[in-house]
Formats: structure tokens, C-alpha cells, sequence
């Protein structure tokens, strides 16, 4: 199954909006065949391990391992626990089941009535984890959420305004891991002070991959569209009032309205999922962020920790959560958050 995880990952932003699944095929103690979410449209991960197998006769004594539960309606693809089935595969192993109600124990329902054996849970909770972009989609009804900052020694975000262009609080690796988990998330967001005074490309320059959609807030389209990222993206979104309505029909940008008389993060959490983002990393401001952290909208923070001081600047934002994971990147610490509330 932790095979299964590591092959599922290569699936990642190709497969959207299905989960990105890891198949494992077993025979004799030897693995025989591996597969993972085909882009959308093609075939699932069970399917594409199955297919590979050149000798089908195998499959009628191997093991099955699969990340999520077999799937078990027609959409552009038929069922894979109908497939599964007619190769007469007679054991499989299922890290989680499908929240989807058009999945959720009726693939396994399948399978126990054709008398394959099941087996379910499996590193369920490192399964959980991995496809925790689409549990969130499916259970909360919103992107998966990542909030992502870095501050000093003395807990400063950003130094004062007259120097921030000419000033990294993390080092070059850090920067380009944030590069890294762009090509990883589906979306990045900033706020109106960020566009305007850091003027961001949000791409993913210094790693290999896709760039992620870029996502700012514009209460009343007020601000220039100056900065970089403006003629770098395809396309772009705009968080902005419900009473503003765009005059000009920009082809790359594409306007969310919400009520900024009341809460905004649950708001812009619903927008996006409407709008069919899976995750989003929240990269600031400090306002922006502080609204998500108000809110409890958010399911993961990264935060690094310089070990250089600032003296004044922007005071880094408050949050309340356990630490996971540390790790060290040149002369930062990188801290793994995850809020009290999601035990």
C-alpha cells in the first residue's frame, strides 16, 4: 500500500477532478504491475495496473492494492470494481473507501458479491493524507486549504515597505520549495497589498511542473494589473465585491464576487469550490491570511523560521495549531502546522 501512495503521486494536477489513485498489483510476493489516475477522461489507476499485465492468467492469483476504493459507476469511464471482477482478481486491498455517495462501499459491495476477498483500511490514515485535496472537495465542500509564510527570528513577515523588494526573509532552497509546492496545489492566493507592493510572477520558474492559477483580491478593481503575472498566466482570479461588476471583459481574468460585508474566507473558500479548485496555498498577506486563521478555513500551515532578525516591518500573523514535522532548509526551520479543530 505505501507503494501504492508513492505511485499514486505521479498523478498529481494531471488527473483533476478524479482523486489521484495508486494501484499495486501482487503475485507470487512480486509486484507485477503498478498504475495511477490517467488525465481526466482516461483510465483510472486499476485499469491502467491491470492492462499492463500481458499474461491475464496472473491476475486470477494476485492481490489487488489499491489508495481509494474501486469506483463503481459509469462515468466517462466504466466501473473499475466491474473490471476487476471480470479479470477475476481474488483478493483485493483498499487503503480508504470513496466519501463520493456515488462510490462510498458500493464498489467494495461489488467485489464481496463476485467472492473476492476485501480488505479494507490499510495505511488508511497515510492514505487519508494523500488524497487529502479530494476528501476535502468531497467532505467539506471546499479547496483543500495550505497557508504558507515566512518570518525572522524576531517574528517579522516582511520588512518595512521601502525595502521589501530588495529583501528574501528565507533562503534561495526555501524559495524554490514553495516553487515545488506550487506545481503541487492547484491554485495560489494573495491579497491586494501583496500584488501591490511585491508585484509576484506566482509561478513555478524555479521547479519543474505546472504553475498554479493565481488568485488576488480586488475589492472594488481598484488596483493596476502592473504585476508580473498578469501577462504570465492563462488564467487568473479575481476575489471581488458582489456590488462591483467588471466593465471590461479581461479574457484571462475571471471575476468571483462575494460580500465583503461579512466573513470573506468561508466566502472565497465556496467561490473557488464552485469555480472547481481543488486546493489553493494561501501566500499572504498578513490580512489575508489572518482571515482564514479567524475563520478556521484552512487544513495545513508552512511556516519558515530565519534565523535572521528584522527589527520592524510587518508583524508575522498568530496561529494556533500542533506541529507535525520540522525540517531544516540551509538556515531555516520549516514547520509542518495542523489546526486543533481537525483531530
Amino acid at each position: 500500500m505505501s507503494r501504492a501512495i508513492s505511485v499514486g503521486k505521479n498523478a498529481i494536477r494531471q488527473c483533476y477532478p478524479n482523486p489521484m489513485v495508486g494501484c499495486v498489483i501482487v503475485c507470487n510476493n512480486k509486484i507485477i504491475s503498478e498504475g495511477f489516475t490517467s488525465p481526466f477522461g482516461g483510465p483510472h489507476a486499476e485499469v491502467q495496473a491491470m492492462g499492463k499485465v500481458s499474461d491475464k492468467g496472473l491476475l486470477r492469483k494476485a492481490t489487488l492494492y489499491v489508495t481509494l476504493e474501486p469506483c463503481a459507476h459509469y462515468g466517462n469511464t466504466p466501473p473499475c470494481a466491474n473490471h476487476i471482477v471480470s479479470l477475476g482478481i481474488p483478493r483485493v486491498v483498499i487503503g480508504i473507501l470513496d466519501p463520493n455517495p456515488k462510490v462510498s462501499g458500493k464498489g467494495v459491495a461489488i467485489l464481496e458479491s463476485a467472492g473476492i476477498q476485501v480488505i479494507q483500511g490499510v495505511l488508511a490514515a497515510s492514505c487519508h493524507f494523500h488524497h487529502r485535496r479530494f476528501l476535502s472537495l468531497q467532505n467539506k465542500q471546499r479547496p483543500y486549504i495550505i497557508l504558507k509564510w515566512a518570518q525572522s527570528a524576531d517574528a517579522y513577515m516582511a520588512p518595512p515597505r521601502k525595502n521589501r523588494t530588495s529583501y528574501w526573509i528565507s533562503s534561495p532552497l526555501s524559495k524554490q520549495r514553495v516553487h515545488k509546492w506550487r506545481t503541487e496545489e492547484h491554485a495560489v492566493l494573495i491579497g491586494a497589498h501583496t500584488l501591490v507592493d511585491d508585484a509576484p510572477r506566482l509561478d513555478a520558474r524555479l521547479w519543474s511542473g505546472t504553475s498554479p492559477i493565481p488568485i488576488y483580491i480586488d475589492r472594488d478593481l481598484s488596483l493596476p494589473q502592473t504585476a508580473p503575472l498578469f501577462s504570465l498566466h492563462k488564467k487568473i482570479i479575481c476575489i471581488t465585491d458582489l456590488s462591483v461588476i467588471p466593465q471590461k471583459g479581461d479574457q484571462n481574468i475571471t471575476y468571483l464576487p462575494i460580500d465583503f460585508k461579512k466573513p470573506l474566507a468561508k466566502q472565497i473558500a465556496n467561490a473557488l469550490f464552485l469555480e472547481g479548485i481543488s486546493s489553493v496555498i494561501v501566500e499572504g498577506g498578513a490580512k489575508t491570511l489572518s482571515i482564514f486563521i479567524q475563520e478556521n478555513i484552512w487544513d495545513e500551515a508552512r511556516i519558515f523560521h530565519s534565523k535572521n532578525t528584522l527589527g520592524t516591518g510587518l508583524k508575522a500573523v498568530a496561529l494556533s495549531g500542533r506541529c507535525i514535522e520540522k525540517e531544516t532548509i540551509e538556515q531555516d526551520l520549516l514547520h509542518y502546522i495542523k489546526p486543533h479543530f481537525d483531530l
